[in-house]
């Protein structure tokens, strides 16, 4: 696992790298300058799963603004700078966790050494972010386009004047809204470099798209063993975000808690609302905190021997179901009696457990 050779990073009270799990990461859509609205935001993160938040700071106002926000939350703040290298020093003196820039539209070394320097001198940890559509134009000439190989290169010139700076504690991270070449950039630099990656497809597109171009990029990165901390970039509500980077996760093995649903896609057989249902028990489960597999199938045909791997579920039938555990019929009920049913069973479960 590369993932597990990366050096150790704290970032607030987060340390990401090395053997430490790989960390889920949003970013608010709020105005950073109003304070209230975007810690509103952030501990609805929070309560979804989000272990490592980022605001955007464009100018003084939202800097300032950190420090009432970071009063207020409980997981590490990143500050998210572009152009403008007095964000990113205010950033730090705002309570920021961690800064994340690119060296190569924040000016001049002599203004990238600045904000090392203060980064030092609080020993706040920078990630330097390298996206695919920001690659410098020699980049573009030598490899004849905007390529995995560039991404890379540029990435780790970066990183080298950090470095020549006398500064290491670092995060990479290098994105692209091209799947493939993402993966294989990722592929590139792991065995390249010592410093934990962060991971995600940038500007990957709505919930729908944007989940699909993230499971299969970020998937195939993880499965690799790299990554070390991740985000589902979503054009929507950022707490799709953590659910979809929970679940991407939990699919590859890599986390573990939560209640696990399977449901089956539906067919002639089904003559219960199956669609309605599972929806009904995936917003219902989320309020439960279990280490077990549920499931909802469409009929009693299949239902019993398809969910038999499933801690408990339920099958639909005409205008009734069945309850199951570990394959076994236990009863039936009624169909409008389904999820009230499932519903007691797993506040008993939680109960036994407690």
């Amino acid at each position: 696992m590369l993932r597990e050779k990366t050096k150790v990073v704290k970032i607030g009270n987060r340390a990401i790298g090395g053997s430490n799990p790989i960390a889920i990461q949003s970013m608010t859509n709020t105005r950073t300058q109003d304070a209230a609205a975007t810690v509103a935001q952030i501990k609805r993160l929070e309560q979804a799963g989000c272990e490592i938040v980022r605001c955007t700071v464009p100018d003084m106002e939202a800097a300032k603004a950190l420090a009432q926000i970071k009063k207020e939350i409980s997981i590490p703040l990143v500050a998210d700078i572009h152009f403008d290298y007095k964000m990113a020093l205010a950033a730090m003196e705002y309570g920021a966790d961690k800064i994340r820039i690119n060296p190569g539209n924040i000016g001049s070394k002599e203004r990238v050494f600045e904000v090392v320097k203060e980064a030092k001198n609080r020993n706040i940890p920078i990630r330097v972010g390298v996206n695919s559509g920001s690659l410098e134009k020699n980049l573009v000439e030598k490899y004849h386009g905007v390529t995995a190989e560039g991404i890379v290169e540029s990435a780790l010139d970066k990183v080298h004047l950090i470095e020549d700076m006398g500064y290491d504690n670092l995060v990479i991270s290098i994105k692209s809204s091209d799947v493939m070449m993402c993966i294989k950039a990722h592929e590139l630099l792991a065995p390249k470099t010592i410093y934990p990656l962060h991971v995600g497809i940038t500007e990957s597109g709505t919930v729908q798209s944007g989940n699909i171009k993230s499971a299969v990029g970020l998937g195939a990165i993880l499965y690799q063993g790299i990554g070390n901390t991740i985000r589902v970039s979503l054009t929507g509500d950022p707490v799709e975000e953590i659910k979809s980077a929970k679940l991407i996760l939990k699919s590859l093995g890599l986390r573990t808690g939560g209640i696990e649903l399977v449901s089956c896609p539906t067919c002639g057989r089904t003559r219960i609302d199956l669609i309605g249902l599972a929806s009904k028990v995936e917003e219902m489960i989320a309020d439960f905190d279990l280490d077990i597999k549920v499931a909802v199938m469409g009929c009693v045909v299949n239902g019993p021997g398809e969910a038999k791997e499933a801690d408990i579920g339920i099958a639909g039938g005409v205008g009734e179901g069945l309850l199951i555990k570990k394959g076994e019929v236990i009863r039936k009920v009624p169909e409008e009696e389904l999820l009230e049913t499932l519903r007691q069973e797993l506040l008993h479960w939680n109960e036994r457990q407690g």
